[in-house]
């Protein structure tokens, strides 16, 4: 059973559909890019799996364990975001407070999870550094470390590599691509970048206001607007072995 299914979803606001007839599946262990232009849907797509905005029409239902709250979520940093004035180890512990119920604490479980995961992103040393101190692929690390605390099922991330230096994109590709292959975490990834989702994914899905296509990357890349799209966006970009 798919962890996400849309069937005839039709996205929009103020009664305008952005996007329709929108049909794909996620399933346990894929690693899907959603490309397309600016304003072709993709932010009320990201809301929409999220549980924070409702289909026009059409249905996104959930399942093999999957459910709302179980999905991790990296958004885009804002410049207020990035100067926020906590600990690293705050930072990421702030990611179990959905397990909390009306528990008004960290619990044993919860520290041991952000210790974990800090360490799974190589990022313990920084434990005690303030947040704004750090640079922007570390400020990544963090925060895609306080994803993996909400979450062992799937990760949703919106531009992730936004801002990041050319080391520190590869950086980042290579971490999702570990937690994706190792630790078998599905990943859903929203990018500008076609070169980059062409490499780093298996399956893309790329949106207008009709979906020009959904399927794997071998398919993408040998239709017409997979070629049409790499050659207008031009210059690749390095991510994990195809």
């Amino acid at each position: 059973m798919a962890q996400i299914l849309c069937r005839n979803v039709v996205l929009g606001y103020e009664g305008k559909a952005v996007v329709q007839n929108l049909n794909f599946e996620v399933n346990r262990g894929d690693y899907l890019c959603i490309v397309g232009e600016n304003g072709s849907g993709k932010s009320t797509l990201i809301k929409a799996l999220l549980r924070l905005k409702k289909p026009m029409s059409g249905e996104i239902c959930m399942g093999d364990g999957l459910e709302a709250d179980g999905i991790g979520y990296l958004p885009q940093q804002t410049v207020v975001q990035k100067d926020f004035p906590a600990s690293v180890r705050e930072i990421v512990l702030s990611g179990c407070l959905g397990r909390f119920g009306w528990r008004p604490f960290y619990g044993k479980a919860e520290k041991e999870m952000a210790a974990e995961n800090m360490e799974k992103l190589g990022i313990t040393h920084l434990a005690k550094r303030c947040y704004r101190e750090l640079s922007g692929g570390q400020q990544q690390r963090v925060l895609l470390a306080r994803a993996l605390c909400a979450t062992r099922y799937m990760l949703l991330l919106d531009e992730p590599v936004s801002g990041l230096d050319p080391a520190a994109v590869q950086e980042m590709y290579d971490l999702l691509g570990k937690l994706n292959h190792e630790d078998k975490i599905t990943i859903i990834m929203v990018s500008h970048d076609i070169h980059a989702a062409a490499a780093c994914s298996d399956h893309i899905l790329h949106i207008s206001e009709e979906p020009l296509f959904f399927g794997t990357k071998e398919d993408y890349v040998k239709t017409d607007i997979g070629k049409s799209y790499l050659s207008m966006t031009g210059g690749e970009r390095r991510g994990k072995d195809a």
